[in-house]
């Protein structure tokens, strides 16, 4: 088997070390916008570099990893499955909802596979929270806490193409509301601040954010997330029933410090960033598209699962930009 990957920057140079350190992957073909970085990183793990993105497509692969910036995602998907390819890609599809349901619709057109990047449904912490709500351990679920805070803002080039803070950051944990619950997100309520850094508001965006859902069962999420967290990164979900309270990411590296005299000590090491966070997480989402494009697994989420989590995040911001609550389906859908 060889998987071409389309993208060799910080992401993409993380996936492809995954995928070479797979044996059932076979080999790769890797190829990026700078040839020259794909050509170093394919030296570097024992791969073949493309002189050109064309060129991954023309000399033949057997599935394709998109891991290049925003834009060039939704092209490269539809080329792809057209061509009969199973496709991973790197969360969003496109840059807004539009165009990522006329992704998803040709995907469907044609029978296409496509796998999007939503690593915490691999992490261990997010797996067991699911199993105990799923269970019945915590009882009736009544309260859903998430808080996903980088350590320090991106530059401002990236947040220009980024689709702001609930499409690119807070969309994981809508999907992880969505995963662990079971329940769909019926209405939301939100609101942010541009008060930190002035490439926020020069940028039309939010440095600060917070959201109040409404899942369909009538359990209630708070979400809140970040660009300034210099304390660390920090990735939580508290889970809390009438029979118990759970909550993942709390462990000797997240960095918040207690105030009560016989608290836990701050964290000596926190993490410093999704990488090293989910990096184990990174490892098994590839796997497991190895195992799909193998035809020895399932799909772990596919094209309707990631627009589930990115409708949300598309309400939040037109709540947020409105200042009223939005339900879920004033938006289109497939």
């Amino acid at each position: 088997m060889r998987i071409g990957l389309i993208g060799t920057g910080r992401i993409g140079s993380f996936h492809a070390a995954a995928l070479a350190r797979q044996a059932d992957a076979g080999s790769l073909l890797l190829a990026d916008a700078d040839p020259a970085r794909a050509a170093r990183l394919a030296d570097r793990l024992g791969a073949t570099a493309a002189p050109t993105v064309q060129q991954v497509f023309t000399w033949g692969v057997d599935a394709l990893v998109v891991s290049c910036a925003t834009e060039g995602h939704a092209e490269l998907v539809v080329r792809a499955v057209r061509g009969g390819l199973p496709v991973f890609c790197e969360k969003p599809i496109a840059p807004d909802l539009d165009r990522t349901l006329a992704v998803l619709r040709e995907v469907a057109a044609v029978g296409g596979e496509l796998q999007l990047g939503f690593m915490r449904r691999f992490d261990a912490g997010y797996g067991t929270a699911r199993e105990l709500v799923r269970s019945g351990a915590l009882g009736r679920l009544h309260t859903v806490r998430t808080t996903t805070a980088d350590p320090a803002p991106p530059a401002a080039a990236y947040l220009a193409t980024s689709g702001g803070l609930y499409r690119d950051c807070l969309v994981h944990d809508f999907d992880m509301v969505r995963w662990v619950t079971g329940h769909e997100v019926a209405a939301v309520y939100a609101t942010g601040s541009d008060a930190g850094p002035s490439r926020f508001r020069e940028t039309d965006d939010i440095d600060t954010g917070a959201a109040v859902l409404t899942l369909d069962d009538g359990t209630l999420v708070s979400s809140t997330g970040t660009r300034c967290n210099g304390a660390g990164y920090d990735v939580r979900m508290e889970l809390a029933g009438e029979l118990d309270q759970v909550s993942t990411g709390l462990d000797d590296r997240t960095p918040i410090a207690s105030t009560e005299p016989h608290g836990p000590p701050p964290a000596s090491k926190p993490w410093s960033g999704f990488l090293e966070r989910f990096g184990p997480a990174y490892e098994a989402e590839l796997l497991a598209f190895v195992r799909l494009v193998r035809g020895e697994g399932p799909n772990p989420c596919n094209g309707a699962e990631a627009l589930a989590a990115l409708r949300v995040a598309e309400a939040c911001e037109l709540s947020r930009r409105e200042r009223r609550v939005v339900r879920l389906e004033e938006l289109p859908d497939l």
